[in-house]
C-alpha cells in the first residue's frame, strides 16, 4: 500500500518569473470547484492509501485558498484515509498570503509542517524573481506560524540570482538563521526553458546586458560551500544536495521521492509513482474539473520505468542524499544481479580515485568535493555505465 500523498494547488497570485510549475491566476469561484474535484479525485484514489505518514500540500501557492476551501479539503482528507499517529502534513506558504486566523485554521486541521518561499531577503532580489512579498513579509509571516506553535518551519532559499553577489547570500543565510527555522532547502536558481526568466536572460545575453548575466561558476561554487559551513556552524546538518535540518527535522515526505518510494499526486498536473509507473495528471485545470464530473481520474501521461530508467534514478536520487547509496540487497535488485552490482563499483572507482565519491561502511556517498560539482558526477558515471 502507498503512504505518501502529494497534492497540487495550482493557483498564484502571480507567477514567479522563474516557476516552471503548473499554475493558474488565483479566481475564489474556480478554486472552489477544484477543491470539489479534488474531493472527488480523493474518493477515487481512498482505497491505493491505508495508512498515511506523509502528506504534501504543494503548488502553486496553496496558501492563496480561502479559509473555506482549506478546512473543506482538509477534513475531506481526514475522512477518507488513516492517519498515522506520527503523519508529517506539508504545506507551502508563500510571505504575504496567509493571516493568523488562516495560521491558526492550517494549525487547527493538522498541517504540522509549513514549507515558506521566502527566496531571498533582499528586496531587489525579490523583485528580480517577480515575487510579490518583500523582506518584512517574510518576518511576519513566520512569526504568525511560531505564534500558533508551528515546530517544524522550512525556509526556502535560492541562490545564483543574476546581480547577486556572495555577500548578499551571506546575509540572507544569516538572517534566516536568526529566524531559527527547523530546516533550510538552499537552491541554486536554474533557467527552465519555458519560464520569463530564461527569455529575459537569453534576450539579455544577445544585447550583452552584463548585469543580467548569472553568477559565475566559480562564485556558485563559493556560495554552495559557504552555505554548507555556514549551516553546519549553526547545526543545520546537510542530509541532501540542497537540504539541511537540525536533528530530527528533515522531510519525511521528501526522502520518499530520494529513496524512490511509492507516492500518489493528486490535482491538475500532479504526478505520481505506483508500481514502477510514472503518471501525470493533466495539467489543464478546466480539463482537471470537466474529467472529474465524470468520476474519471484525468491522468495523461503514463510510463512504464524500464531497468535503465530505474538504475539511473536510484543512482541519481540516492547520491544527492548525503548518506548515499547503501551497497545491499536492494542495490542488488535495482542492479539486476551481483556481477552487475560489482561492474558499477568498478565503474566508480575512477571517481573514487579522484576523490568525488567514497565509501562509507556499506555506503557509496558522495565526496564534499564530488557535492559541489555532482551533476557532472553523475553524468560521468552514467557514461561509464551506458546509461
Amino acid at each position: 500500500m502507498i503512504h505518501n500523498l502529494y497534492i497540487h494547488i495550482p493557483f498564484c497570485i502571480k507567477k514567479c518569473l522563474y516557476c516552471d510549475f503548473y499554475s493558474v491566476s488565483y479566481d475564489e469561484s474556480l478554486a472552489e470547484y477544484y477543491i470539489d474535484s479534488l474531493c472527488k479525485e480523493i474518493n477515487l484514489r481512498k482505497n491505493c492509501c491505508n495508512l498515511l505518514k506523509t502528506i504534501y500540500i504543494g503548488g502553486g501557492t496553496p496558501s492563496v485558498l480561502n479559509i473555506k476551501s482549506l478546512i473543506k479539503l482538509l477534513e475531506y482528507l481526514q475522512n477518507s484515509f488513516n492517519f498515522a499517529h506520527d503523519i508529517e502534513i506539508t504545506t507551502e506558504i508563500n510571505p504575504g498570503t496567509i493571516d493568523e486566523a488562516k495560521a491558526q485554521t492550517l494549525v487547527i486541521l493538522g498541517v504540522n509542517r509549513f514549507s515558506i518561499g521566502v527566496q531571498s531577503f533582499n528586496n531587489e532580489e525579490l523583485k528580480f524573481l517577480g515575487r510579490i512579498h518583500n523582506s518584512a513579509d517574510a518576518l511576519r509571516t513566520i512569526k504568525t506560524l511560531r505564534k500558533y506553535g508551528v515546530n517544524n518551519l522550512s525556509i526556502d532559499l535560492i541562490y545564483g540570482i543574476p546581480g547577486q553577489k556572495i555577500e548578499s547570500w551571506e546575509k540572507s543565510l544569516n538572517k534566516a538563521i536568526n529566524l531559527s527555522p527547523d530546516h533550510i532547502s538552499a537552491y541554486e536558481l536554474t533557467l527552465e526553458e519555458n519560464t520569463v526568466l530564461y527569455k529575459i536572460m537569453k534576450s539579455s545575453a544577445k544585447r550583452n546586458k552584463s548585469n543580467l548575466s548569472l553568477p559565475d561558476e566559480d562564485n556558485i561554487i563559493d556560495m554552495y560551500n559557504y552555505t554548507i559551513d555556514y549551516l553546519a556552524t549553526n547545526h543545520y546538518y546537510q542530509y541532501e544536495i540542497s537540504n539541511f535540518a537540525k536533528i530530527g527535522f528533515k522531510c519525511l515526505h521528501n526522502l520518499n521521492y530520494w529513496d524512490r518510494g511509492e507516492y500518489i499526486g493528486l490535482g491538475a498536473g500532479a504526478h505520481s509513482f505506483i508500481d514502477g509507473i510514472r503518471k501525470k495528471n493533466v495539467a489543464d485545470i478546466n480539463k482537471y474539473i470537466h474529467s472529474l464530473k465524470s468520476d474519471i481520474i484525468p491522468e495523461t501521461e503514463i510510463f512504464k520505468i524500464t531497468k535503465e530508467e530505474a538504475l539511473k534514478e536510484f543512482i541519481f536520487l540516492g547520491l544527492r542524499k548525503t548518506e548515499g547509496i547503501k551497497l545491499d540487497n536492494s542495490f542488488l535488485a535495482i542492479m539486476g544481479n551481483k556481477n552487475k552490482g560489482i561492474n558499477f563499483i568498478e565503474c566508480s572507482r575512477e571517481l573514487i580515485d579522484s576523490g568525488y565519491l567514497e565509501f562509507q561502511g556499506n555506503y557509496l556517498k558522495l565526496t564534499r568535493k564530488g557535492i559541489t560539482v555532482s551533476n557532472t558526477i553523475f553524468v560521468k558515471l552514467f557514461e561509464k555505465l551506458g546509461l
